[in-house]
């Protein structure tokens, strides 16, 4: 798949750290294997969701929301990451169909460390951290055998991940290795287990396995994992699947969070390393708003491995990233930045400096928000419970990458979460309600989405996040804030000074408050001066057939000749059909669900809008 770049990779490397508990690695203070044992006192006892609940946690840790962007289940042996994928899996419809004499059939359960090993038992059996969604043909290729590099491959998948013979110095046997894209993923893997079942895997009988607890790994295959930790340094998709399992399983794998913990442990790159990395090169502005910069560059070289690249703007540290694009935020309108790129190595030795480029961010008027934000909570008496979604960006934007989460009584973890679907075209907004809403307050049939979801079941002390990308990114409540109310049998309104979400919630600063159920301004985009309302019918000037009941129609103008032009609404603000300079009296649209849409008419100087209701 072509790699979408996105305001992710600022929030992954930053607003990302700050989804690691406060406090969470405070008592690893230890090096070798003694900071070994303290990381497993951290993450063991996590919870259990089940081998079924796997595919339940799938849903938001393995969701392709980096190289396509389009929503698909994101399987190591399947993925291109340069080119298109030979196929795709879609949640929950093409898994476990037990038919996989081909690539393509079906995905299951891929155990990085197979289940034979520990003899299928709980808790290793369901643990996401190393329990990873792959292709069913591939996965049983693979079988048990340990991960490595192929000197003579007998298989190859449709993605380049490969069976053969073994060329691991000192072992001789068959080995499966991955492409180059997933190699750290799955070294950190192998290191998770390593540390969170140190209590267990000295008895365990592998390949790759020493007989100890400590050390755990062969000497072949330990130098094999730790290169394969430097040549594939973190990704965003490893943070964004790191922060998934954790809302499932409480529990993380710390050597996504703390890179460094790896070699601390077990060796690796050399801290008297005096070889600096390369500059980078070819460093480009991909896209701006008004208070952001997109960056893209190509890779620098380095005797060891690149392990990081600090971004400059004005000469100013801004951000750092692990890959090759970042986003730098909280930018002037109409301003010029003077923005370069240095790469590191996990020595801490920086390059020369990238060449210096200079970008001028866009202008307030063409949206000025960094990203989507809550701009409306209606928490009123009964299941009268709305959230409205703004989009500020000057941009239109997927929403396959965004979920709505809830946390419970102001204690324990974040839902599994709600997900989004469609695209918000800049200033719009996106409206999610109960489904028990009343009538009085809101229409459901106006809704974008109606849910009886644990999501919209919250009350007065239940913070609501809006996670992009399983990261945090705005947040009404305080997590974790006990039993107080912040907001009970209230309306409260984002206030126009805010265009950009926060993971702070400021009742006073940010939000207007109003009384109990007041629900007149939700999904307020723009105020249409409505003809009339048409239920489809054929009587009226404007003909509507043939009854839409799968959401089919066409719309006929009589025998006007003047060209014209039609835009579809929907209630909630959203463009869902735009055509321009008809000359045809029949226009096509596909694919509407149910629901209240406004038609907006243009036919020279004389602007008609109509609403009709699809039931």
């Amino acid at each position: 798949m072509k790699k979408i770049y996105s305001l992710f990779f600022l929030f992954c490397f930053t607003a990302g750290f700050a989804q690691i508990p406060s406090g969470y690695y405070n008592t690893a203070t230890g090096t070798g294997y003694t900071l070994k044992t303290q990381l497993y006192n951290i993450i063991k006892d996590h919870t259990n969701n089940g081998y079924a609940g796997l595919y339940t946690t799938y849903l938001t840790s393995d969701v392709d929301n980096f190289y396509e962007n389009d929503g698909t289940i994101l399987d190591m042996y399947s993925e291109n990451p340069s080119g298109t994928d030979p196929y795709n899996y879609t949640t929950g419809t093409t898994q476990r169909c037990g038919n996989y004499s081909a690539e393509g059939d079906c995905y299951n359960r891929e155990h990085i460390i197979p289940q034979s090993v520990f003899n299928e038992q709980s808790p290793m059996v369901a643990d996401a951290h190393f329990i990873t969604p792959t292709d069913g043909k591939v996965n049983g290729m693979r079988s048990n055998y340990p991960h490595g590099t192929v000197s003579t491959a007998t298989y190859t998948s449709q993605n380049g991940s490969k069976l053969g013979s073994s060329s691991v110095s000192g072992y001789s046997g068959t080995v499966f290795e991955p492409i180059n894209a997933f190699k750290g993923d799955i070294a950190r893997m192998y290191f998770y287990f390593a540390t969170r079942y140190e209590n267990t895997v000295s008895g365990y009988s592998y390949a790759m396995f020493d007989g100890s607890s400590n050390k755990v790994f062969t000497t072949a295959f330990l130098n094999l994992l730790l290169a394969w930790h430097a040549q594939d340094p973190v990704s965003a998709r490893e943070i964004a699947r790191n922060n998934g399992i954790y809302g499932r399983q409480n529990n993380r794998n710390p050597y996504i969070d703390h890179t460094e913990y790896v070699n601390q442990i077990w060796g690796g790159t050399s801290s008297t390393d005096t070889q600096a990395p390369t500059a980078p090169t070819s460093l480009a502005s991909t896209s701006k708003t008004a208070a952001s910069i997109t960056l893209a560059w190509n890779a620098s070289t380095d005797n060891v491995a690149v392990t990081g690249y600090d971004v400059y703007a004005n000469s100013v540290l801004k951000t750092t990233v692990s890959g090759l694009t970042a986003t730098i935020t909280g930018l002037t309108a109409s301003t010029s930045y003077s923005i370069y790129v240095k790469a590191k190595d996990a020595a801490g030795n920086a390059s020369a400096s990238s060449s210096t480029i200079a970008v001028t961010t866009n202008s307030s008027g063409t949206g000025t928000a960094t990203d989507l934000l809550f701009s409306e909570y209606i928490e009123g008496s009964g299941n009268n419970k709305a959230l409205e979604i703004a989009n500020n960006t000057g941009s239109s934007v997927s929403l396959a990458a965004y979920t709505i989460k809830k946390q419970t009584n102001g204690a324990g973890a974040w839902s599994t979460g709600l997900a989004l679907t469609g695209t918000l075209t800049t200033g719009s907004k996106f409206v999610i309600v109960n489904s028990s809403i009343s009538s009085t307050c809101f229409s459901t049939s106006a809704a974008n989405i109606s849910t009886t979801a644990t999501e919209l079941t919250f009350n007065g002390n239940d913070a609501v996040g809006l996670f992009k990308n399983g990261v945090l990114i705005d947040i009404i409540g305080t997590f974790s804030g006990g039993t107080a109310n912040f907001a009970v049998d209230v309306t409260l309104r984002r206030k126009s000074t805010v265009t950009s979400p926060s993971t702070t919630f400021n009742l006073s600063a940010q939000w207007d408050s109003f009384t109990t159920d007041t629900c007149n301004n939700l999904a307020s985009k723009r105020a249409y001066a409505i003809e009339e309302e048409v239920v489809v019918s054929e009587s009226d000037e404007i003909i509507i057939y043939p009854n839409p009941s799968d959401g089919n129609f066409n719309i006929g103008l009589g025998n006007s000749e003047t060209p014209f032009s039609i835009e579809i609404i929907s209630f909630a603000g959203q463009k869902v059909f735009e055509k321009e300079n008809i000359t045809s009296s029949e226009v096509s649209v596909q694919n509407l669900s149910s629901g209240i849409y406004v038609i907006k008419i243009i036919e020279g100087e004389k602007t008609t809008f109509k609403k009709i209701i699809i039931n």
